[in-house]
């Protein structure tokens, strides 16, 4: 069984102490996959070298919403410049945070209409943060026509509604632990009308932990808890599973 955790931040401070521990049980629990995403002037070079360290680990860059005031001019290039290397294969995590107030509402805006158009240019997936922000993200993805990329929203948290507006301009959608809370009945729900070859999974690690560790630091090797639980959801085994969501995001990314 082979397993692709799309999503993932193995460079972040809780794993200084034992990130290798962390990518070899990943490996031990069949995550064959991983990409992690640089999000800001700090999270690009520490992924970027896990990318290159690691064969198994592809690299997104981008600048995260909630960094948009402190994107600087140059930054943008920056991004584009790293766009072709080979380990690199969506520019992300962009999007808009209107939880944390840490940017104004059209900072956010600009960055992320800057890199859907750098995307566009390029020709390169794009893997969306929205929090809170369902409205807003939608109308700017149609106007910056991100149809002719495509990519994934991240740890998907809207509605049917929004999800069937998402799948309309060519994004997949991509779950992680919130599916295995008992309680989360609109994950689930969303999950289950999902088209299964637009359907990703993820970690998001070290964050939204997956029961029954909730509370604890998520790490990658927990995706094969996500999987389990979509499984269930879709009503198929675990291997079928596991072995589509592999083969959406070979696809997805690019990756060879």
């Amino acid at each position: 069984m082979r397993l692709f955790d799309t999503h993932t931040h193995l460079d972040a401070p809780q794993f200084d102490d034992d990130r290798e521990e962390v990518i070899a049980r990943a490996l031990e629990a069949g995550v064959t996959k991983m990409i992690n995403i640089g999000f800001n002037r700090d999270t690009i070079p520490t992924t970027m070298k896990l990318a290159e360290t690691y064969d198994y680990i592809y690299a997104a860059v981008g600048w995260h919403p909630v960094d948009a005031i402190d994107m600087k001019e140059g930054d943008m290039d920056w991004i584009a410049s790293l766009c072709s290397h080979k380990k690199v294969v969506a520019i992300g995590e962009i999007g808009l945070d209107y939880y944390w107030d840490t940017s104004p509402k059209e900072v956010q805006h600009e960055v992320f209409r800057k890199q859907i158009g750098l995307a566009r240019e390029l020709k390169m997936p794009i893997c969306i943060h929205n929090r809170d922000a369902h409205e807003d993200v939608i109308r700017i993805l149609r106007e910056e026509k991100a149809n002719e990329i495509g990519g994934v929203m991240h740890s998907f948290s809207g509605s049917w509604e929004t999800a069937k507006m998402c799948l309309d301009l060519g994004f997949h959608l991509s779950f992680g632990g919130p599916v295995t809370f008992k309680n989360a009945r609109v994950p689930k729900e969303v999950l289950a009308q999902t088209p299964m070859d637009r359907l990703l999974i993820e970690t998001d690690s070290p964050y939204l932990t997956p029961h029954p560790f909730r509370g604890k630091r998520n790490e990658s090797a927990y995706v094969k808890l996500v999987a389990e639980a979509a499984a269930e959801i879709k009503g198929i085994d675990l291997q079928e599973l596991a072995e589509i969501t592999y083969a959406n995001a070979l696809e997805r990314f690019g990756i060879v």
